[in-house]
């Protein structure tokens, strides 16, 4: 296949992508539309970009607030001491989560970073008291491997997915004095 057709695949899967990121809810034809391409074409890229993990699922942008639920993150920094392989597998088995979800809490996000800090997980919960539940049993689970946790609770979410939250004048809320 010429290097440009390779290209011009790479592109077509761009717009579709982007398509697919301001909503996701969109059908086949209005993507085919939007794109100026076939509805099978549309179809074919899709499934050829959910098969091979780079569209991992779909998900709905929801206000937590109105679900009775508040939204933490947790900053955790871990220790220099190497992990086993035993805990990497609890990682990838997502114990924390299974765990978290028999106290009312379900994790929307975790994400392994470089920097300050080593790793990043968004929560929801029914209030702190379950939040401060999760950090217990985080340092139960890792104990030994954590140095430092931050509890935050989420105030108000500007844009989440890449959605921008369709209250947003209600952050005006947040800066009245």
């Amino acid at each position: 296949m010429a290097k440009s057709s390779i290209k011009q695949i790479e592109q077509d899967e761009k717009r579709i992508l982007e398509e697919l990121r301001k909503n996701a809810n969109k059908t086949i034809n209005d993507i085919a539309k939007s794109c100026g391409f076939s509805r099978q074409k549309v179809w074919r890229v899709i499934n050829n970009l959910e098969k091979n993990h780079t569209i991992w699922g779909y998900v709905a942008v929801v206000d937590e607030e109105k679900l009775d639920k508040k939204s933490y993150i947790l900053l955790v920094k871990r220790t220099n001491k190497p992990l086993s392989q035993e805990l990497i597998n609890k990682i990838i088995d997502r114990d924390l989560s299974k765990k978290g979800k028999k106290i009312g809490i379900e994790i929307t996000n975790s994400i392994f970073t470089h920097g300050v800090y080593d790793w990043l997980i968004c929560f929801n919960s029914t209030g702190i008291q379950e939040a401060k539940g999760l950090v217990e049993e985080l340092n139960k689970l890792y104990e030994d491997y954590i140095s430092d946790i931050h509890l935050i609770e989420k105030m108000f979410s500007v844009v989440s997915c890449g959605v921008t939250n369709p209250d947003i004048n209600k952050l005006n809320d947040f800066f009245k004095i």
